[in-house]
């Protein structure tokens, strides 16, 4: 696996890992930070941070591979997942009715351009082909 590869995997894997476990293990603390209304149930910020910790995980296996018999997520998985997930958060920023403070604002905005960015340059050296 080329160098360019490895690193965009691993730091990809990082921001998928730090956002999960602040998902799955801090939600009320995160809706907190954000400023973000209360809620009767953390199950759903709960899932979602389950869900992109896994994704961090299977990139960190795809990483650490030494053969074909196990494999993780690859970087064309990974782009799909960053302009989806970042999309989706860039439309609720721009068009949505969201009543956050500042500072939620500056949160989401910044997890929006990693987000994006990352699976731009992702794309941009087409890091999804290995022959490249």
């Amino acid at each position: 696996m080329k160098s360019k590869h490895r690193i965009l995997l691993a730091l990809d894997g990082v921001v998928n890992v730090i956002l999960g476990i602040a998902l799955l293990l801090f939600p009320a603390g995160l809706l907190d930070l954000l400023g973000a209304p209360e809620t009767s149930t953390y199950f759903y910020p709960g899932i979602l941070g389950a869900v992109i910790f896994g994704i961090g995980i299977a990139l960190f296996m795809e990483l650490l591979s030494e053969s074909k018999a196990i494999r993780g997520l690859g970087l064309g998985g990974a782009i799909v997942i960053n302009l989806c997930g970042g999309g989706a958060l860039l439309g609720w920023l721009l068009f949505g009715s969201l009543a956050l403070p500042l500072r939620g604002y500056i949160i989401l905005w910044s997890v929006a351009i990693i987000v994006l960015g990352l699976g731009g340059v992702e794309l941009a050296t087409k890091s999804w082909s290995y022959n490249v």
